[in-house]
Order: C-alpha cells, then sequence, then structure tokens
C-alpha cells in the first residue's frame, strides 16, 4: 500500500494503565466470545465448527505507511480491520474472531482510545466478528496497529491466490482507483478544489479511509472461483499475480472506475497510474471457469456485488496495457512494494 505522511494522536487526559486500557476500551469488544475469557487469560481459545477449515490473516498497518498519524481514529481502526476482513472475503471466508496487537509510542489519550475501540465495534458489527486477545505494547516508532483475522470456509472450499487457468475470466468488484485518488486530494486538496466536485472529494477520501470488504461474495467465491485475492497493492501488480504463467489483454476503458475517477481522467489522462497502479482498494479480482461465469454473474447480482469482468487469461501472452487510445502502457514496476522491488 502507498505511503503517505503526516502527527500523533491527541494528549489529553491519558490513560494510566495498561489494565486500564484494556479492560475498559478493549475487553467490551470481546464480549459474546467464550474463548476470549474477558481479555484476562494469556491466549484466547477457539472451537471450530465441525467440517470446516480455519483460515488465517495478517496484516498491519502502520503510521505513515498506511494511514495519517492524525487521521481520525475511528477511521484509523475501521482500516485496520477492514484490510484484513478484504483477506477473509477473497479466500470465500467467513470472519470468526481476531488478534489485536495496539503499539503506541506513548499512553493514548482517552478520548482517542474510546474513539479508536469504538471504531473497531462498529467494524466487527459491519463483518460479523469479534475480538479474541492480543496484546499492547510500547514502542518508540509510530503507532503500529497488528490484526491477526481468523475466518472460516467450508473444509477444502479455501480459494487460493493462485489456481487460474488459461481461458478463466477475470473480473473485479466495484470500482478501481478511489482510494488511490483520495490519497492523492489528502496529500494535495487544492490540486483538486476545481477538479473534482465537493460530493466526488468526499466519496473518495472516505473510500481510502474506510475500505468495504466484499464479503457478502465469499459463497460466490467458494462455488464458481478458481483463484482470488484482493486489490491492496494496485490493479495491474495483483493481477499479474492472479494471472501466474498467463497473460492478458487489458484495455483500460474495460476497468470499472467511479464518476470521481472518470472525472479526474478527463481532466488529466495521467491519472490513470491511479487507476492501474494506485493500490489500497480492496476489491476483489477473481478468474472464474468459462462454464461458471453465469452462475458467478448471477450470484453476484444476488449478493449485491458490482462486478466487471477485464479480460480473459490466455497462455503464453504476455501481461499486456492498453490506454483509451489503443496505445501501449509500460507495467513495469507498477503497484506498490514496501521494499521496492
Amino acid at each position: 500500500m502507498p505511503p503517505s505522511h503526516a502527527a500523533e494522536p491527541g494528549t489529553a487526559g491519558r490513560i494510566e494503565s495498561e489494565t486500564d486500557l484494556i479492560q475498559t476500551y478493549l475487553a467490551p469488544l470481546a464480549a459474546g466470545v467464550p474463548g476470549a475469557f474477558g481479555l484476562r487469560d494469556d491466549a484466547g481459545l477457539i472451537s471450530p465448527e465441525p467440517g470446516t477449515d480455519l483460515v488465517v490473516s495478517s496484516d498491519p498497518i502502520i503510521a505513515g505507511v498506511h494511514f495519517f498519524p492524525h487521521d481520525a481514529p475511528e477511521d484509523v481502526a475501521w482500516k485496520a480491520l477492514a484490510v484484513n476482513a478484504s483477506d477473509m472475503a477473497a479466500k470465500g471466508a467467513t470472519p470468526l474472531t481476531y488478534i489485536l496487537t495496539l503499539a503506541l509510542s506513548e499512553a493514548p489519550a482517552r478520548d482517542w482510545m474510546a474513539r479508536f475501540s469504538e471504531g473497531l465495534k462498529k467494524a466487527q458489527d459491519s463483518f460479523g466478528c469479534r475480538l479474541l486477545g492480543g496484546d499492547t505494547d510500547r514502542t518508540p516508532g509510530p503507532l503500529s496497529i497488528g490484526i491477526t483475522m481468523l475466518g472460516s470456509v467450508p473444509a477444502g472450499k479455501f480459494v487460493h491466490r493462485q489456481g487460474a487457468r488459461s481461458g478463466d475470466h477475470v473480473f473485479v468488484t466495484g470500482t478501481i482507483g478511489d482510494s488511490a485518488l483520495g490519497l492523492a486530494v489528502r496529500n494535495d486538496p487544492s490540486a483538486f478544489e476545481k477538479v473534482l466536485s465537493d460530493e466526488e472529494r468526499a466519496f473518495v477520501l472516505d473510500r481510502y479511509l474506510r475500505p468495504r470488504p466484499r464479503l457478502a461474495l465469499a459463497r460466490t467465491l467458494r462455488d464458481h472461483a478458481s483463484a482470488a485475492l484482493d486489490i491492496s497493492d494496485g490493479l495491474v501488480k495483483d493481477l499479474a499475480r492472479l494471472a501466474g504463467p498467463s497473460g492478458i489483454s487489458l484495455e483500460l476503458d474495460t476497468v470499472p472506475v467511479s464518476q470521481a475517477v472518470s472525472t479526474a481522467l478527463a481532466h488529466d489522462a495521467g491519472h490513470a497510474r491511479l487507476v492501474l497502479a494506485g493500490g489500497d482498494d480492496y476489491e476483489l479480482i477473481v478468474a472464474v471457469p468459462p462454464g461458471s461465469v453465469a452462475d458467478f454473474t448471477r450470484g453476484a447480482e444476488m449478493a449485491g456485488i458490482a462486478i466487471a469482468q477485464i479480460g480473459i487469461l490466455e497462455a503464453g501472452r504476455p501481461l499486456e496495457i492498453r490506454d483509451a487510445n489503443g496505445t501501449p502502457v509500460d507495467v513495469k514496476r507498477f503497484g506498490y512494494d514496501h521494499f521496492g522491488g
């Protein structure tokens, strides 16, 4: 996910102890989870349902890398949980519970912690999971929020990232590029004041701050997809991961975009990079065998998830991207990489 820049949470009315922090603000998030033991034990207990497999995913977010340190704490909490729930959606899994590791540079302000825990509550209510346990730590570095999420799939129905085959149809959910445009607006608001309407700016900022995991599509993925992953590092990079040894010819015009992104593209065609490589969308990219396309499309419609087909995988073909004029686009180094590779 692309870096951002920005300051520290507020300082008034600080929490006095780790026990105070956990029992006042985090233990209520574990209510109703017997194996959480009220967050008073050193470990949690999970008893999976018979006939299911457990799915585990861990995706931390760090201030100054994945979010602005002065972002609203409720937005930070939502994003921390949402990026992990998105991984569950891509695996066809249902979220069950999660473990939270919260590393802070100092004892947080009570107001900040109350808003953070309320953001987690709203997110976990939306995604259908509860807190199981975790840890709190002091760090000399920036605020770091580590989430390990556990989900469930019927035994043997886990949807792999790799497994797509030549001839599979490739779909994406929702619209692409909104979050990257939201980050661009956040970094330089004045550059977009005359380009996007107030409503368009608000829309892309919300998409950046609050991803919507496509959990409603999980069952359809389990039944009809050969491979899937969520788009976190950029459409082109994640498309290459999905395609594996196959290739695809992607026309920019086939990529679904919002009105806000369409407006930005009309103003400056260079914003196509936000669509192709921006990342942080947390939409799904899915490979579907030809014989399952109709059922997959029907399942997405029933789930209320918008999908768009962007191409068909073909063995022996390179990954090719063409812009609206049919001109090839250089795809080298498209997408975010934490270590620059």
